[in-house]
């Protein structure tokens, strides 16, 4: 069976993502800091599964040399990693100059540094198979910079997708395949976007939108495709006093 590794898999789109990719058969090396969810989620993957391999671990993503460690642990458990989804995350962020910047270090911290660091883990496992998809949960927010409370978050998302941008044009060429996925508003724990906002997809629908993305090895995706695929280009042109109203 082919194996993945999703971090931040306690909740929301991790979560999603683990379930549905389990549907597809998919042996799973799930990491997330609580681990009483995690737990509970592989009961759940595994009486509906029973076939399926789910392998937990504890990791928070801002300990670099756990990441490290972990990655390793799971390839070494699994026979290999197929594909890594780099998904931990914080949303939260405050508006600069206000006094909150405590808030936005430690979305950068997580965002990015954590990032870097399972990308670099991933990205060695992958060199040593010379194979692999890497995965990076960037965000609709990453296609300009944004205002308000979401500024550093956009930053972090738009700085992590050239990451993998990057990581793409060092392995042209050989069977390590890269992509960058931009979610726009999809109900979960972190987004905090409920079933009522406009524009809103269900985690169930949006997370589908980016399975089949993974599944299609697509370089870069704008999920789910409608509304957001054309929505980026508005985004994208619009004055930056209508996007302050927007946002």
């Amino acid at each position: 069976m082919p194996s993945i590794l999703i971090t931040g898999a306690s909740s929301g789109l991790g979560a999603e993502m683990a379930r549905q990719f389990a549907d597809l058969g998919y042996d799973l090396a799930l990491c997330a800091r609580r681990t009483d969810r995690l737990d509970s989620l592989r009961s759940e993957i595994a009486a509906a599964h029973p076939s399926v391999r789910v392998a937990v671990k504890a990791l928070d993503v801002n300990d670099h040399d756990a990441v490290f460690l972990v990655f390793d642990e799971f390839a070494e458990e699994l026979g290999g990693l197929d594909k890594v989804v780099v998904n931990a995350g914080l949303g939260k962020g405050q508006p600069l100059g206000t006094g909150r910047f405590n808030a936005n270090l430690a979305t950068a911290q997580t965002n990015f540094i954590g990032a870097l660091a399972q990308t670099e883990a991933a990205a060695a496992i992958f060199r040593r198979q010379n194979s692999g998809q890497l995965v990076m949960v960037s965000s609709f927010s990453a296609l300009r910079g944004m205002p308000k409370n979401i500024t550093t978050y956009a930053a972090t998302k738009a700085a992590v997708a050239h990451l993998a941008e990057g990581f793409r044009a060092d392995v042209h060429g050989t069977p390590i395949k890269v992509t960058v996925l931009y979610p726009g508003y999809i109900v979960s724990e972190m987004s905090g976007t409920s079933a009522k906002t406009p524009l809103v997809s269900s985690t169930a629908r949006g997370v589908r939108s980016m399975v089949e993305a993974i599944e299609k090895e697509k370089k870069s995706a704008r999920v789910p495709a409608w509304p957001w695929a054309p929505l980026g280009f508005v985004v994208k042109h619009v004055p930056v006093g209508v996007l302050r109203r927007m946002s």
